[in-house]
């Protein structure tokens, strides 16, 4: 599909750094990532393309929903193409080749690549990053994005024109998905402004970005693990089921919560001593808030502390847990995977650091109830296939 030359949707003439406001289009940052609304005008101008229609529904405050195709290839082992062409690579690594129009079973421990209906013809200065969506990682469904040429997982270079791939990897459950499933999200970002420790305090004096605990705010905002609780009934966490059955990524609120998972209870000790290969959903201790004016990603605090591997599913939007109500924002979910030996998990131990990034301009709708979003005021939280009260 062949598309014109689209126009600079960026003329620094138009980059303002005014006061922000809270006027959706308002200017912010000559960098930062981009809103919404910029999505959209990139969609109109084919910067981002696709098989059929871009619905709005895919649209996110600061991101934009990836959609399966209609083909699952079953390959040997995951790989990036380097300097090379995916489909060159798919030719030496392909076992075989699944419809999965109509609906297809992806079996865990094997490894799958689909090409996914959405493209990209991005400018010099635009780059896109990608991350599985909420509920993809809750499910403990490990994706990762490539493209030709690509030498890194889930990163698109500025000026990239052409196709989509994603790495689908079931872990614990083996899921059905289908043309139109959407696991992934992408973030489209101008430049680099990643908000120093400096600004990330000023900003949490500013909008309260954490509401219970404190500020720990060191090369980013640290994120600890909530082990406590008032009784010995409560539960603080799920721990996953083996060969407990399938799970349709596309059909909410489906499945009993009991079928899946084990429930973990607060102990006396205030700590979970992790099984190796197990998955885990816990909660954070504490309660943050990403301002309209930011969106934020979570990233390993530090692979080195300890034998385990805490959220695949880093993107918070602008407006999470942002002017709750009970203005006590919401906690992070944590999907927690353990290594190769048992591991002791703390209470308000260290377990990741969100990373706040400016957008461009404020978006013209937050993430919240009002958009459908499944996950505001959350606490601890399955993902949304599970019934829950």
């Amino acid at each position: 599909m062949t598309k014109k030359k689209s126009p600079d949707l960026f003329p620094d003439s138009e980059i303002s750094s005014a006061d922000p406001g809270r006027a959706p289009g308002q200017k912010i940052s000559l960098s930062g990532i981009l809103p919404g609304q910029i999505i959209r005008s990139m969609i109109e101008s084919g910067e981002i393309w696709s098989q059929g229609n871009i619905s709005e529904e895919q649209i996110q405050p600061a991101s934009l929903d990836l959609r399966l195709s209609d083909i699952a290839y079953r390959i040997r082992a995951s790989f990036l193409p380097s300097d090379g062409s995916v489909k060159d690579k798919l030719s030496e690594l392909a076992l075989h080749k699944i419809d999965i129009s109509d609906g297809a079973v992806l079996e865990t421990g094997c490894v799958y690549l689909v090409p996914l209906m959405e493209a990209l013809s991005l400018p010099e200065r635009i780059t896109a990053i990608s991350n599985p969506k909420s509920s993809t990682g809750r499910v403990d469904v490990f994706t990762r994005l490539i493209c030709d040429g690509s030498h890194e997982f889930d990163k698109i270079p500025g000026g990239y024109k052409g196709h989509l791939w994603l790495e689908i990897s079931p872990r614990t459950f083996p899921v059905i998905v289908r043309q139109g499933t959407r696991l992934n999200q992408m973030r489209f970002r101008r430049g680099r402004l990643t908000s120093s420790d400096t600004e990330l305090k000023r900003l949490h004096s500013e909008e309260s970005i954490v509401y219970n605990g404190k500020a720990d705010i060191s090369e980013g905002l640290a994120i600890s693990v909530n082990l406590n609780g008032n009784n010995k009934e409560e539960i603080i966490g799920y721990k996953a089921k083996r060969h407990a059955g399938l799970i349709d990524l596309d059909k909410p609120n489906k499945y009993s919560v009991s079928k899946f998972w084990d429930p973990v209870l607060l102990n006396d000790e205030n700590r979970l001593i992790l099984d190796p290969g197990e998955f885990y959903i816990l909660a954070s201790h504490e309660s943050i808030a990403i301002p309209p004016s930011h969106a934020a990603e979570m990233v390993p605090f530090n692979p080195s502390i300890g034998e385990f591997r805490v959220h695949y599913a880093g993107f918070f939007d602008p407006g999470f847990g942002h002017g709750s109500s009970n203005g006590e924002g919401s906690k992070a979910v944590l999907e927690v995977r353990g290594y190769d030996v048992p591991f002791i998990l703390e209470h308000n131990q260290i377990v990741g650091r969100l990373m706040y990034e400016k957008l461009t301009e404020f978006p013209e709708k937050f993430y919240g109830s009002s958009i459908g979003s499944n996950y505001q005021k959350q606490n601890l939280r399955l993902s949304k296939h599970f019934i829950q009260d």
